[in-house]
């Protein structure tokens, strides 16, 4: 809660920075563009990124080309003492991954905070040297979003954040879709899957039709991720208040969902703790492959810092945590659902039932990926795998694969405990 007086639900505030988060994604990465020329997809933006110090992830970092990193961090409904320790707890010493860093940009609701000036006061005060902050209050907030959305408000108080999703959604639908746009099935399925900046980048460049989804067939060479929740139903089982379950969820939804997109993959599906990408699918030209990689280094970050957050919040401590992440490459068949029904649609191939026996195999932290998956990736990425022995996998036979076992390698919490 706040400093001054007035009950606020905490879980309203969950949800509320989630949204923030999101709108901050927009309006950062078309500042880029415009201040920059670039295209959308030559800005990186990640959520929970690991700075390399107890407990600290940037809530998003900012990446355009050879330009300084911004981090951003969404504090709305943090008390004084938890806003100051937290910004000093992630940026008060140089570590690994805040080095690079030249300015946070703190977004807060400063209004409901007594005595703002000393509190801010205190942040710069803790900050180290050569990191910029600049402070977006809620005015400054609305002001920004008002130059990119067709939206008129005072506050977030004034009228539902419900009814702003609606608002912000139609705008995201207009950038995708232009005049064409309309609140239908396809539309909102398209942006759901790939988000509308990459839905107009694929009609502008053909790889989509306005009216479906992806090509009903075969498709050739598609890598499959799956990310998991390590140690879920400890952490369950553990956790008596419904709402932390929630909570923590709600949080690994959002931010999984974002990755994909922003990594180039197509969201598949959520299941329980779990998330299915495809890379490949609409977009032939690129390189899908190390595009997939990176977005499971980003998955696992961001289970690391899921149950992080989640593990602050109930008293047994918890033996592992993070993510576990299986990843393979094959023909992929998509077939349809429901008759003439674009959006309905499934992916069939032995790629996901490998991916699936994969991920079984990976601890905390860790990846396991196919052989024929390694053997097709990048110098980078492939030196960082090591080979184990092959896996039975059911009506498969023996399966040649690799590990990486990246939370271990970068210290990250919950991945030192098998």
């Amino acid at each position: 809660m706040s400093d001054s007086p007035g009950y606020v639900d905490p879980l309203h505030y969950e949800e509320l920075r989630l949204f923030v988060e999101e709108i901050c994604d927009h309006i950062f990465r078309f500042e880029c563009v415009e201040k920059f020329g670039i295209e959308p997809q030559d800005v990186d933006i990640d959520q929970e990124v690991y700075l390399g110090g107890p407990g600290a992830f940037a809530d998003i970092r900012v990446q355009a080309q050879n330009q300084p990193t911004t981090f951003i961090e969404v504090k709305y409904g943090y008390d004084s003492e938890r806003l100051v320790s937290s910004l000093t707890r992630k940026y008060g010493e140089e570590t690994p991954g805040s080095k690079q860093g030249a300015r946070v940009v703190l977004v807060a609701d400063t209004h409901r905070h007594a005595d703002w000036p000393s509190i801010e006061s205190r942040i710069r005060e803790q900050l180290r040297p050569n990191l910029h902050l600049e402070v977006w209050n809620e005015e400054l907030l609305i002001s920004r979003i008002s130059e990119r959305f067709p939206i008129r408000i005072t506050s977030f108080e004034d009228r539902p954040v419900r009814e702003l999703r609606g608002i912000v959604d139609k705008a995201f639908g207009h950038y995708a879709f232009g005049d064409d746009y309309r609140p239908d099935d396809i539309h909102t399925t398209l942006i759901w899957h790939f988000g509308y900046w990459r839905v107009r980048r694929m009609l502008e460049r053909g790889f989509i039709g306005n009216g479906k989804l992806v090509d009903v067939g075969r498709h050739k060479n598609i890598a499959v991720m799956l990310a998991d929740l390590s140690n879920f139903s400890s952490f369950v089982r553990d956790t008596p208040d419904d709402h932390v379950v929630r909570g923590c969820l709600a949080n690994f939804y959002a931010k999984a969902r974002h990755q994909i997109i922003n990594s180039g993959g197509m969201l598949y599906q959520f299941l329980g703790d779990a998330v299915i990408a495809l890379f490949g699918l609409t977009d032939p030209d690129s390189n899908h492959l190390d595009d997939a990689m990176d977005c499971a280094e980003a998955m696992v970050e961001i289970g690391s810092s899921v149950c992080d957050l989640w593990q602050r919040q109930i008293d047994r401590v918890q033996r592992s945590g993070g993510s576990h992440i299986g990843m393979a490459i094959g023909n992929l068949q998509v077939v349809q659902l429901q008759p003439f029904s674009p959006t309905r649609i499934s992916a069939i191939g032995d790629a996901i039932n490998i991916t699936a026996r994969l991920l079984e195999e990976a601890g905390p932290g860790e990846i396991v990926a196919s052989n024929s998956l390694v053997q097709r990736l990048s110098p980078h990425w492939q030196g960082q795998f090591r080979e184990l022995s092959p896996i039975e996998a059911r009506n498969m036979g023996l399966i040649k694969t690799w590990k990486l076992p990246l939370g271990r390698n970068r210290n990250l919490p919950g991945s030192h405990y098998q």
